[in-house]
């Protein structure tokens, strides 16, 4: 039976994970707002579930850091600052450079499966890019790097990655300006791929760290920018 208009079918996974997930790609992408409390009885009618598997899933992402508790004033969305940018990109730097230097002590299957999914991503890029679609650019960003995470195959990696995605999301879909460097974009992801698929680390490896540090750079003047806009 379809679930009635504006309800959201709760299945397979369980219930409190599948809410968690669900609310943080709707932070991601910026339908919640940095700084917008959370309503529970909105939120409990649209999942179409009672209030404790909600709060499990808000107590997650509280954990997370991606929500806020305050006490008799309720959840919020984290509001991210100039320093939360840039703790958020060092860690990603981290767990990337971990990601990349296990996924090329693996298999070569691995290496090549990692390889041809990065390559669908980066294809997808560079017409979202011509088209200039913010969004999207921002998603397969995120899905890019999340891919290259996930080729090693490490579980809790994957799953503490999320949050890191979501909140370099927020960073980039809060500033509301146009993609950074964005003729740029395509072709420094293509160059990580390259890197990987011709198994040279040290290049992998300085990559990455190049990459993680330009985005800062990037987001930090485009976060300047719009305080004086402001």
């Amino acid at each position: 039976m379809a679930a009635p208009e504006g309800l959201f079918v709760l299945e397979g996974r369980p219930t409190p994970q599948l809410i968690a997930d669900h609310l943080r790609e709707q932070i991601a992408q910026g339908s919640i707002r940095p700084g917008q409390q959370i309503n529970e009885s909105l939120l409990a009618r649209q999942f179409n579930t009672s209030r404790g598997p909600l709060r499990e899933a808000l107590q997650r992402l509280c954990q997370e850091g991606i929500l806020i508790s305050r006490r008799n004033y309720g959840v919020f969305v984290m509001e991210l600052e100039k320093l939360d940018l840039k703790e958020i990109y060092e860690v990603r730097e981290s767990f990337e450079s971990a990601a990349a230097s296990r996924l090329l002590d693996g298999s070569p299957k691995q290496i090549k499966d990692t390889c041809h999914m990065l390559k669908e991503i980066v294809g997808e890029m560079a017409k979202q890019v011509a088209a200039s679609d913010w969004q999207t650019i921002a998603r397969l960003d995120m899905q890019f790097h999340s891919a290259l995470v996930a080729g090693m195959g490490n579980s809790r990696f994957i799953r503490i990655y999320k949050t890191l995605a979501a909140e370099s999301r927020m960073c980039i879909l809060d500033l509301e300006v146009s993609y950074p460097r964005v003729d740029d974009l395509v072709e420094e992801h293509q160059n990580i791929l390259d890197l990987l698929e011709a198994g040279d680390r040290n290049g992998l490896l300085n990559a990455i760290k190049r990459h993680a540090q330009k985005a800062v750079e990037d987001l930090t003047a485009a976060q300047q920018d719009k305080q004086i806009r402001a």
